[in-house]
């Protein structure tokens, strides 16, 4: 199960935002604007599990022509709601010394935060820069894709909320062709730049929970274009420190051998 988040049919609203963090009793988390753009939450953190950004471009959307600012310049605004991806291999799984995060039997990631020591390997682990640790508290805190709800047979909170369904919620296979009839739709309207983000099993994270699409460049939106999970040379480091351990024995091995040879002749 996972979201599918189409930014082609957002409108900024944030009542993904708000949704979420009343259904998880988020805390507030500041509300200051960047001074750049209407974002005024700035980025996804341990108090915003899901943030909408706003982006500012002069770019025309597909044959449309953009709109006409105050000093006379063209300009459009993108606008998606970034979440935790729930990546398929979770380099934050990976690390967590204490099982506080686990996969839950959804296939998403969750945090249990009376098990969260608040080490914080999670956080650089992560390759999106989704988990986050809590100020005054340590502990770290991401999205749960609202396990409670699922659990009770029913759909993420910010889903529920987003009135123009651009988050939507279900099983992956079935989001994925839902996404990519709304590419080729995009493509011929002529928005040649729409694609699909986090969709591929074959990607460097084995495909992310929630994938998104996307009408620019990830980069554009702050997303990184090709994530890779950061554990992924693991199972060949501890093969070669395994591997030089047993040198080590082996030499010591072998000079206890010839020095116990040694002091029996004399």
């Amino acid at each position: 199960m996972g979201f599918f988040t189409d930014t082609s049919v957002c409108i900024g609203c944030k009542a993904c935002e708000v949704a979420c963090k009343e259904w998880n009793a988020v805390p507030e988390d500041g509300l200051e604007f960047t001074g750049m753009s209407y974002d005024n939450t700035q980025g996804l953190g341990a108090d915003t599990w899901r943030h909408v950004a706003f982006i500012e471009q002069d770019k025309p959307m597909g044959n449309a022509a953009t709109g006409t600012s105050a000093d006379g310049t063209g300009m459009r605004w993108l606008m998606a709601s970034d979440v935790c991806k729930h990546c398929t291999h979770a380099a934050c799984l990976d690390v967590c010394p204490t099982g506080s995060l686990f996969r839950t039997e959804f296939g998403t990631v969750v945090v249990q935060e009376d098990i969260c020591n608040g080490c914080g390997y999670c956080i650089p682990a992560c390759p999106y820069g989704v988990i986050d640790q809590r100020k005054g508290d340590g502990r770290a805190w991401k999205c749960t894709l609202c396990y409670d709800r699922l659990g009770a047979g029913q759909q993420p909170a910010c889903a529920k909320a987003c009135p123009t369904d651009s988050i939507q919620y279900g099983p992956l296979e079935e989001l994925r062709e839902r996404a990519a009839a709304r590419l080729d739709q995009l493509h011929d309207l002529g928005v040649d730049d729409a694609r699909l983000y986090g969709e591929d099993p074959e990607d460097g994270v084995g495909g992310d929970g929630a994938f998104f699409l996307l009408l620019d460049e990830p980069e554009v939106y702050g997303l990184p274009p090709d994530p890779v999970v950061t554990t992924r040379d693991l199972p060949s480091m501890w093969r070669h420190a395994g591997a030089a351990a047993l040198t080590l024995l082996g030499g010591a091995a072998a000079v206890f051998a010839v020095h116990g040879r040694a002091r029996g002749r004399r």
